[in-house]
């Protein structure tokens, strides 16, 4: 537990700064901006990404919580997935900009439950 709250401020800064990143990344999407194509902006995500999992897996065995006896861990866990998959859809794989955009808004939406049942700790954070 010696770096418990070094890991947990790092977990929190990637956190934010992969929203922005996400957040900027779809607003150039959205105005079909060659911008999105930079190295930088390809790149970038998959780095602070994998730092936020590392991070967040480190703190959950730190603390001894699994998701098999932590609903809001499990809850967590299925939200990255959909927000990985509409994520992909926004910024890549969306056929028609309707779908993007909607991928876009879907994504974000899950990016805000992720951060509600972190902070609530409870897989339904509005009950």
């Amino acid at each position: 537990m010696e770096y418990y709250l070094d890991i947990k401020h790092l977990h929190l800064s990637l956190i934010t700064l992969s929203g922005v990143l996400f957040l900027l990344r779809g607003i150039l999407m959205l105005k079909s901006s060659k911008a999105l194509q930079m190295k930088t902006l390809r790149i970038a995500p998959h780095i602070i990404d994998t730092g936020l999992l590392i991070s967040g897996v480190s703190l959950a065995v730190m603390l001894g919580l699994k998701p098999s006896e932590a609903p809001w861990i499990m809850a967590k866990l299925i939200a990255l997935v959909v927000y990985i998959g509409f994520g992909t859809i926004a910024i890549k794989r969306g056929k028609t900009y309707l779908i993007r955009a909607t991928a876009f808004i879907a994504a974000l939406c899950t990016f805000g439950y992720m951060v509600s049942v972190a902070i609530t700790k409870s897989p339904i954070p509005w009950a």
